[in-house]
């Protein structure tokens, strides 16, 4: 737990939205989790409109990325604390962006239970670190996720 002075309710809540950009990206690997229960959908209902939005909108999550890094990771202008939960969302964006692409080639057509135990497991780790990295930022704390948090202040200056 590293605190870097104090912070605003506005910057923290600034600093848990970039956190949307995975979770959004990351609701494809709870697909097998989601029709076993339906009910876990539920919890996700409130982002339904931002959702919505990101699929419409062509190259959204690219264009989200971007505007992200070179917008605000990138911006010395912009506090420290919402920089740094930019660049470690856009990291764990990266993550799953790789977790896509490794399980899509072992997936192939056919889905097993090795795949399907997988994307549960990415998804949870997922969900846990989106819940965890938004509660310590409405905190007003950095979300210390070991090995992300390392490659985020090299980052951050």
């Amino acid at each position: 737990m590293t605190w870097r002075g104090s912070t605003t309710v506005p910057e923290r809540i600034f600093a848990c939205l970039p956190y949307l950009l995975p979770l959004i990206d990351g609701l494809q690997f709870g697909q097998f989790l989601f029709r076993q229960f339906p009910v876990l959908g539920l919890f996700f209902v409130p982002i339904v409109p931002v959702l919505k939005i990101y699929q419409t909108v062509p190259f959204a999550g690219l264009i989200i990325f971007f505007g992200l890094y070179l917008g605000v990771v990138r911006n010395e202008n912009i506090n420290h604390f919402i920089r740094f939960n930019a660049m470690q969302a856009i990291l764990i964006d990266i993550i799953l962006i790789l977790c896509s692409l490794i399980l899509g080639i072992f997936a192939g057509g056919q889905v097993s239970f090795v795949i399907q135990t997988l994307f549960n497991m990415v998804f949870l780790g997922l969900l846990s670190a989106f819940v965890y990295a938004v509660v310590q930022s409405l905190l007003g704390r950095y979300a210390e996720i070991p090995p992300l948090s390392d490659a985020v202040y090299m980052q951050v200056r």
